[in-house]
């Protein structure tokens, strides 16, 4: 895709979602790393519930590290594979709380190192978090930037690797927020809306491409 084209889309992407941020609910960076560690095959909305409860009573590493996993697994529950989940947590917790003095590193290599973070959560981490450069691919940022024509590429590593390269470093934590506002409203996972679509012009969903 032209140069041109990649800049028209974020730009009416980003007048079409000036609010677009994250949803996930957190006080602290530590709060904002368990929250997208929760968030994998779940929605924002289960996190948001389970956090509301858990962050009363566990919000630091030094808390989440000591709590028993089964006590973890009650509190988490609500959202999908709770009890791998609990186990990362709180391995987590520990690195965090005994290698890095209980502060949520701010260097991607790092985040790496933890338990249960994978590079989506690293790149959110660093973009919500700390105000870095960052960009987090989850299913809604692969379909879309497929679909788009923005990229070509089959698993969200290849398809973060992309965006960069076609990205300033300076958008790419916005581009994360309004790919996925665009992917929940209108380019939704089994039909997309394209009538409704600002984007439908630039759109090269009819070129033989890999299909989503």
């Amino acid at each position: 895709m032209k140069v041109s084209a990649v800049r028209e889309i974020f730009e009416r992407l980003r007048a079409l979602y000036p609010q677009a941020e994250t949803m996930l609910s957190f006080n602290t960076v530590f709060e904002l790393l368990v929250a997208v560690v929760l968030s994998a095959q779940s929605t924002d909305e289960q996190v948001n519930r389970v956090t509301k409860e858990m962050f009363q009573v566990i919000n630091t590493p030094g808390a989440l590290a000591e709590c028993p996993a089964e006590e973890l697994e009650k509190l988490i529950s609500g959202v999908g594979l709770y009890r791998n989940k609990a186990k990362n947590l709180i391995a987590m917790a520990k690195v965090v709380q005994d290698e890095y003095n209980s502060e949520v590193p701010d260097n991607y290599e790092e985040l790496l190192k933890l338990p249960g973070v994978g590079s989506k959560t690293a790149n959110v981490v660093l973009s919500v978090g700390f105000g870095l450069p960052g960009l987090g691919v989850d299913t809604h940022v692969h379909r879309v930037s497929n679909r788009l024509g923005l990229v070509r590429n089959k698993n969200a590593r290849q398809t973060e690797t992309a965006l960069k390269n076609i990205l300033p470093s300076e958008q790419w934590g916005k581009a994360h927020h309004v790919l996925i506002y665009h992917g929940r409203q209108i380019c939704k996972a089994r039909k997309a809306n394209c009538a409704e679509c600002v984007l439908d012009d630039l759109c090269e969903r009819n070129l033989e491409a890999v299909k989503y």
